[in-house]
């Protein structure tokens, strides 16, 4: 690429609002290279946000012109980030420019897990992804798609990236939404090799889309390729629930976006959602019959709780094993909600006991006091067993604890 196809561009936010992030811009020149830095915290930092910026103008051979920076406490991965967004936007060509991994980086995905909550955080705020490990959530989805302006889109994929290397989640499922069609699979290939964990899929109508992204993982991570979790937002996708959920081996989950399909189906969203039952009832039918776990829509009154704690329980009693959030203090009534009561707890643990001492002594049927209990009711009794493991009202070690 020659000097005089490279023009000025910039990249990050500005103005006094700014919180850990960072402003780039770039100003061609004949000189050699001069990075500028302004910083509030340039006596501590500078060298370090200096380096990080050379180093990665070297990763895309730029030897003269300007680089100013102007900085609000962002992190190296964020500068790192922000500086190759400004320089691919410049016309420059480069290899990706990381971070170092943090503890946890490479922690393992796993099809079963718990799935009650999972909170959406904008993939162009590195303020709101710094803490997002520690809101206890069972997932954190970095969003790519509604959450960012188109015009920032590329920037938003190359932060999401870095964040997926750089920042510890604790516990939580590392998760991506990206966009749709083309975009989408820039998506993927920037994400792909970086351990999200599993990526959802906006608005998925057919198998066909479902089975396109689960190539382009394949492509790029092979056996490491994140799991799926479709999104229904159309008629046409609620028509086709189960076909996307039973697409590919890789869908975990299957999700469904009520904003969006009620737009669709000319019905304003209600308190009490009697505009979107069939939908909601037809994916939860749908994921269970391809084995996946259906997960419900978002709640949008994030100052509601009251309403939320009725939604949360409205959908637990449909079928659906989490909801999404939209807020970190959502998080804590949607996992009080989908964690059973002590009764439910100390029946399940009844009927567990039973069960592994009929398999202990040979016998096909399971017996709980003068009843007898079929399969089913012990797969869902172990399975409240370990929501209230999580919601801690059982202790981990419940089972020790009875022997």
């Amino acid at each position: 690429m020659t000097q005089g196809e490279i023009s000025e561009s910039s990249a990050g936010p500005t103005g006094d609002s700014v919180r850990s992030d960072l402003h780039v811009a770039f100003q061609p020149g004949e000189e050699p290279l001069d990075i500028g830095v302004t910083s509030k915290v340039d006596y501590l930092y500078r060298e370090a946000i200096e380096a990080a910026v050379r180093r990665v103008a070297e990763a895309f051979g730029v030897t003269s012109g300007r680089l100013m920076v102007t900085d609000a406490g962002a992190l190296e991965w964020v500068i790192l980030a922000r500086c190759e967004t400004c320089l691919r936007r410049a016309g420059f060509d480069g290899a990706e420019v990381l971070p170092e991994p943090a503890p946890g980086a490479d922690a393992p995905r796993r099809r079963e897990r718990l799935r009650r909550s999972r909170l959406y955080i904008p993939g162009n705020q590195p303020k709101l992804m710094v803490s997002g490990g520690l809101y206890g959530a069972d997932g954190i989805i970095l969003d790519l798609e509604d959450s960012v302006p188109l015009a920032e889109k590329d920037a938003a994929r190359i932060l999401v990236r870095n964040a997926l290397i750089a920042l510890d989640w604790g516990g939580a499922e590392r998760m991506v939404r990206i966009n749709q069609d083309a975009s989408g699979e820039e998506d993927l290939a920037a994400i792909a090799a970086h351990n999200p964990h599993t990526v959802l899929l906006p608005k998925i109508e057919g198998v066909a889309h479902v089975q396109r992204a689960a190539a382009v993982l394949a492509d790029h991570a092979g056996e490491d390729a994140a799991f799926l979790m479709p999104i229904l937002e159309s008629p046409a996708g609620i028509h086709h629930a189960f076909e996307i959920a039973a697409a590919d081996q890789s869908v975990v989950a299957l999700t469904l976006g009520l904003e969006d399909l009620s737009a669709e189906l000319g019905a304003p969203r209600t308190e009490d959602a009697w505009e979107s039952f069939l939908a909601r009832q037809t994916t939860v039918y749908a994921a269970r019959a391809a084995a996946v776990q259906p997960i419900a829509s978002v709640y949008p009154d994030i100052d509601d709780e009251v309403g939320l704690t009725a939604y949360v329980r409205r959908e637990r009693d449909l079928g659906f094993d989490g909801v999404g959030c939209i807020h970190p203090r959502q998080i804590s009534v949607v996992h009080r909600e989908m964690t059973p009561s002590a009764d439910d707890v100390e029946r399940a643990v009844r009927v567990v006991h039973a069960a592994r001492e009929a398999e202990a002594r040979g016998l096909g049927v399971v017996a709980v006091g003068s009843k007898l209990v079929d399969p089913p009711v012990v797969k869902q009794a172990i399975r409240t067993v370990s929501l209230a493991v999580a919601g801690g009202v059982l202790a981990e070690d419940w089972d020790e604890s009875e022997n």
